[in-house]
């Protein structure tokens, strides 16, 4: 789909500027002023105001122990492919060594039967010298295989030693991603509960304010953005897949935020962003933080449809843009995933995954 100045979605991000807060608590393009004829809005309440700082810094730090358990999952997940392969290795090395001790087996049951006799003393007792000087030749064969035989033995043995002390670590490590995982997960909920026992304890009036004050911040922040002139300079085109990331995304406007989900039916914020870049064909890290850390950072005047936009000084959140100053998003827990304005948290930076 293509995503021109004047764009489908341009068109749509028009729509939602022109209706209400209240209207599209969270989103923010949302616009607080009322119109001529409305009541004007009452002041901020202080005591909300605090309310909205304490639901943020509760939900980012909920994405940041989200981030910390999504990079354990990932960890976890190579190391236990790792073990797999490595039991296969050790497998296939026990065999190895099974058959070369057989071998070994054979070659002393066949000295054994020539009764040890060294080569220079059979030659003089032999009524057939010509007979042990061809015994001889062998003789010297097998004992060259014999030398190899011990040699390939003492070296899978080796290999067999290597294979299970690296087996050893990998499920120490394995163990120790898990107590991470538990670990985030413990804050995660804990962050989450607490942030949703603090919204439920509102009432409704105080909820919609609430809303009203997210909102209104948010469109504080990207207006802000966009007086810069920011747009004025961002002219870069997609590329064809970041046209299929940016589709991809859009596909899944409306579908709940869930942390450490990946798809299809929710997603958490680098969930998406990562999955929509594996269906362009093009696999990304799985966490915002490893995406900011291993993709090719590049200035936000430079940023096109597809590129990712990190967020917060500890890149805890990231986001597709897909033009015309704004982003799909999954914002966190209890929201959807939405469009939203590129402007309207603070940047840390773009990331281009196809560079």
């Amino acid at each position: 789909m293509g995503w021109g100045k004047r764009s489908i979605l341009s068109a749509a991000v028009t729509v939602v500027c022109a209706v209400t807060v209240l209207g599209a608590p969270g989103t923010a393009f949302a616009d607080p002023s009322p119109g001529p004829s409305a009541s004007p809005t009452p002041p901020p309440n202080k005591d909300l105001e605090k309310v909205r700082e304490k639901l943020d810094g509760l939900y980012h730090d909920a994405a940041v122990a989200t981030d910390a358990y999504n990079a354990a999952e990932e960890k976890a997940k190579q190391q236990s492919a790792r073990i797999v392969v490595l039991a296969r290795k050790i497998d296939e090395g026990q065999q190895k060594l099974a058959r070369l001790n057989d071998q070994a087996g054979a070659a002393a049951r066949a000295q054994y039967r020539t009764g040890g006799v060294p080569p220079t003393a059979q030659f003089l007792l032999s009524d057939d010298p010509g007979q042990v000087l061809d015994g001889a030749g062998l003789l010297l064969q097998s004992q060259r295989a014999t030398k190899s035989l011990i040699s390939e033995v003492s070296s899978t043995q080796e290999q067999l030693r290597a294979y299970a002390d690296d087996a050893a670590d990998q499920w120490k490590k394995l163990d120790a991603e898990r107590r991470t995982k538990a670990a985030a997960k413990k804050r995660i909920q804990q962050q989450i509960s607490a942030a949703e026992k603090l919204e439920s304890d509102l009432e409704k009036k105080d909820k919609e304010r609430l809303a009203e004050l997210e909102a209104q911040a948010a469109l504080k922040a990207q207006t802000a953005w966009l007086d810069t002139g920011i747009l004025k300079r961002i002219h870069g085109k997609a590329s064809a897949q970041g046209e299929k990331a940016v589709a991809f995304a859009t596909a899944q406007l409306g579908k709940p935020y869930v942390w450490g989900a990946e798809g299809p039916k929710s997603y958490d914020c680098s969930g998406l962003t990562s999955q929509a870049w594996a269906a362009a064909g093009h696999p990304i890290p799985r966490t915002s933080q490893e995406q900011w850390k291993q993709l090719k950072h590049v200035d936000v005047k430079d940023m096109r449809p597809g590129d990712l936009v990190i967020y917060f000084d500890d890149a805890s959140h990231v986001a597709i843009y897909v033009g015309d100053g704004a982003i799909i998003q999954a914002p966190r827990p209890g929201r959807d995933v939405t469009v939203a304005g590129a402007g309207s948290m603070p940047i840390l930076g773009v990331v281009r995954p196809d560079a």
